[in-house]
């Protein structure tokens, strides 16, 4: 537990005050994100719906839950009474489920487009297109149980550093284009997620908000 105090420690007190740091809990047991939490960390990320509904129901209920994985329309119910932001949204289908289920929990669900900027097949997100036509055809407009509050990312998992660079830089660009277009007076679209243990030095001098931290604070996941 030292260990993932003093790694903790390493990225949260580097940090710009403007930068949220994401741990990525996935995998990890409770006693490991208790050590986290017991040094003032709240953000916590997982992308598996059994095991994020199992750590919710037994660790302190002010922890906000980001979900970060790729989600099934059906696993949406689970998790609605209680996610904090659904970081992975990635089609029409689910952002309208989720409207539905938060709904039916008297509830908003705050959720970040993702996009899908890296040249591996096997990412999930929306094109730069597909995310523009989205937006325009408005039916995001009628959801009045989801706030669309940014952008979320995953650079491909490369050495090349100017690549990793350039994708952070286009999902900074198109942010800039998004806001303006669709959300220029809403203070609530304000979310850049990118950057992650390799390569989040990287996201900070792309305008990233949000970082999402696993192995440089807990280790190699315990599957």
């Amino acid at each position: 537990m030292h260990d993932i105090k003093e790694n903790y420690h390493k990225i949260a007190d580097s940090l710009p005050p403007d930068v949220q740091l994401v741990a990525i809990s996935k995998y990890h047991p409770c006693q490991h994100i208790m050590a986290a939490y017991q040094e003032g960390q709240r953000h916590f990320g997982e992308s598996h719906q059994q095991e994020l509904t199992k750590k919710a129901s037994q660790l302190p209920s002010d922890i906000q839950w980001h979900f970060i994985g790729h989600l099934q329309t059906n696993k949406v119910k689970n998790i609605a009474p209680y996610i904090a932001i659904i970081e992975s949204v990635d089609s029409i289908r689910l952002m309208r489920e989720i409207d539905k289920q938060a709904a039916r929990n008297n509830r908003t669900i705050k959720i970040l487009l993702q996009l899908h900027i890296a040249q591996e097949t096997t990412k999930y997100g929306f094109t730069l297109d597909e995310c523009r036509q989205m937006l325009s055809s408005g039916e995001w407009r009628q959801m009045k149980h989801i706030q669309i509050c940014g952008l979320m990312t995953i650079a491909s998992n490369v050495s090349n550093q100017q690549q990793i660079q350039q994708e952070f830089n286009t999902a900074a660009q198109f942010f800039n284009e998004i806001k303006t277009t669709y959300f220029p007076n809403d203070p609530n679209f304000s979310q850049r997620s990118w950057g992650m243990s390799h390569d989040y030095h990287i996201a900070l001098q792309c305008q990233t908000t949000n970082i999402r931290i696993g192995t440089k604070i807990f280790g190699e996941r315990i599957y």
